[in-house]
């Protein structure tokens, strides 16, 4: 019998259920995976901002990591939110040794205000320790700068000049999402490697409701990843299934900042 594919989401709690482990969950049962979940933070979360963070203590963070790893034939892993470098640390070293095929990291580094939520010191731990062990990470400008130390790109042509940086990282594939380029009518991400680079084009939805949709499409990704797609595929297909998100995100009126996308939008009635 064909079996579901399991996909593991390693990330934060959002207690508004927009973005992180609420989030992802969503996104991986609405893309046909089957979600499950080690939760590294709990937040005081909504529409409007957060408001407290609490780290879950190293131990429990391990302890479910070897639950799940021990008794779920886990396809592929999504990276969210890691509080501090212990976090990240003991997940680095899970992964290495419980291997799983497919990791897609979201390196959730930088706030909507533009402040940092990781401290230098766990930034490095980053990306020593996880980025080689990731199929693709997705950062957004802010992050990609934030992993390079360098300005966010603000046009097509600054993007461009960090090509070439972003291929020295030590992974084998970035994808860099443009949805903060907003006089663009067009939403690019680009798939870097370092034997080419291939953009993916959707249009620019004009919606308030944008919350989680770094988190939306990393789960989707890896999601597709899981259900045996390469990794063009499951990109394509992660981006069809969140600008289609986006697109129903207006028929949801939750809270009363920028509300989440619409997770289950394929489903009728």
């Amino acid at each position: 019998m064909p079996t579901t594919p399991i996909i593991l989401s390693i990330a934060g709690s959002d207690s508004g259920g927009g973005a992180g482990i609420q989030a992802d969950i969503k996104a991986i049962s609405a893309t046909g995976g089957y979600a499950c979940t080690v939760i590294t933070a709990t937040t005081a979360q909504n529409t409007l901002g957060v408001t407290d963070v609490h780290p879950i203590p190293i131990a429990h963070i391990e302890a479910q990591l070897d639950a799940v790893f021990f008794d779920l034939d886990i396809q592929a892993v999504k990276i969210g939110m890691l509080a501090d470098s212990a976090i990240i640390q003991v997940v680095a070293e899970k992964l290495r040794h419980y291997a799983p095929r497919h990791v897609v990291l979201d390196p959730v580094m930088v706030a909507t205000s533009g402040d940092l939520l990781l401290q230098q010191e766990a930034i490095a731990t980053l990306k020593e320790a996880l980025l080689p062990l990731a199929t693709v990470i997705t950062p957004n400008l802010p992050e990609a700068a934030t992993l390079l130390d360098c300005t966010t790109p603000h046009s097509y042509q600054e993007i461009e000049a960090l090509i070439p940086e972003l291929q020295q990282l030590a992974t084998p594939a970035v994808l860099l999402k443009g949805g903060h380029l907003q006089d663009q009518a067009d939403s690019t991400d680009w798939l870097v490697r370092a034997s080419g680079v291939q953009t993916f084009l959707a249009p620019r939805i004009n919606t308030h409701n944008t919350h989680g949709t770094g988190c939306t499409l990393s789960a989707a990704i890896a999601s597709y990843l899981g259900q045996g797609n390469d990794l063009e595929t499951a990109i394509t297909l992660a981006k069809q299934y969140l600008t289609g998100a986006l697109v129903a995100a207006d028929q949801l009126h939750i809270g009363k900042g920028h509300g989440p996308v619409h997770h289950f939008y394929q489903q009728k009635g």
